[in-house]
């Protein structure tokens, strides 16, 4: 007697694998655009990559309490995507803080083109193990900053160096730290174009 090619057994195996194959497609996909996110956390947390940490006024006064007199060269640096017709630069290239003690970085763009650009800026520091310690209280960093033709701004940088980087045997002995700053060109704000359509 000639057996059926397809069995209901080999059927209900099928649509098993199916919908396992279907369900771990959701699943890559859901990780996907969680990706993101979850790796800035991470980087946050950790500090991986440079990755600076958010502090508050709080964490600022706690830091300044600990009254460490070490102090650390922080050095600065700027620089522009090439399609950002921004001149970008740091007041000031190095500076000497004391450890702990909130202090004020200034930076300076100014728009070369004749019409509006709006900018954003990326970050990181140097040596990346310095990025867990390197907290910036305020910053311009991650929002959009839109100067008109020939215009020219201050962005200040409110930050500390925390003094657990005493404790760490890694960087304990580090002297100096880089913050990097790149402005990249972004698309034009719907403000913008709201404003011209009316």
């Amino acid at each position: 007697m000639a057996t059926l090619p397809f069995a209901p057994e080999t059927d209900r195996q099928n649509a098993q694998t199916g919908a396992l194959a279907l369900l771990g497609a959701i699943a890559m996909l859901g990780l996907g655009y969680a990706s993101v996110p979850l790796y800035d956390l991470f980087c946050r947390v950790t500090g991986f990559g440079g990755t600076t940490q958010v502090a508050s006024e709080a964490d600022a006064s706690r830091a300044a309490a600990i009254g460490t007199h070490r102090e650390i060269s922080v050095r600065f640096d700027a620089s522009t995507s090439r399609d950002l017709p921004w001149v970008f630069r740091p007041s000031e290239s190095t500076d000497t803080v004391r450890i702990g003690q909130r202090d004020i970085a200034t930076y300076i763009a100014r728009n070369n083109s004749n019409e509006p650009v709006t900018g954003i800026a990326t970050f990181n520091v140097e040596p990346s193990q310095a990025g867990i310690y390197f907290h910036k209280i305020q910053c311009f960093c991650f929002t959009e900053q839109t100067l008109q033709p020939g215009q020219e701004v201050n962005m200040p940088v409110l930050y500390y160096v925390d003094p657990a980087i005493l404790d760490d045997n890694v960087i304990a002995d580090i002297e100096q730290i880089t913050l990097s700053y790149t402005f990249h060109r972004t698309k034009e704000p719907v403000s913008s174009a709201l404003d011209r359509s009316q």
